[in-house]
């Protein structure tokens, strides 16, 4: 469970602290193209869309879902990901290999992280 939630508009970050004392910096970009939204991950294997142009995305909103996740709100008008506390522990504790993962996919597409 976090303890402290923190957007740097100016950095284009969020910082997460969780209560066994981790503490997570994610850039908006990160969030925005590794997003849990059906839209961006499909119904199933294989279904993926590939997210691109997002590296000068921020965040304008972060929204409480309940007790257990937050709705983030970017500034490219998506806003339809729910980020669980489990999710983004995950993505805090992996962030380095999901990234990469990211940038070969990026890569093997020929795309781009900066709008065409």
């Amino acid at each position: 469970m976090p303890t402290e939630i923190t957007l740097h508009q100016q950095t284009r970050r969020l910082e997460l602290a969780f209560d066994d004392g981790q503490r997570f910096v994610f850039s908006c970009e990160f969030l925005r193209v590794l997003t849990p939204s059906a839209e961006a991950r499909g119904h199933g294997p294989g279904q993926e869309t590939l997210q691109v142009g997002k590296r000068a995305v921020s965040i304008l909103r972060v929204e409480p879902v309940g007790q257990y996740a937050v709705r983030l709100v970017f500034s490219d008008g998506h806003d339809s990901g729910i980020y669980s506390w489990d999710l983004l522990y995950n993505f805090g504790r992996h962030q380095d290999t999901l990234w990469q993962s990211y940038l070969d996919l990026l890569a093997a597409a020929g795309a781009s992280r900066d709008v065409a």
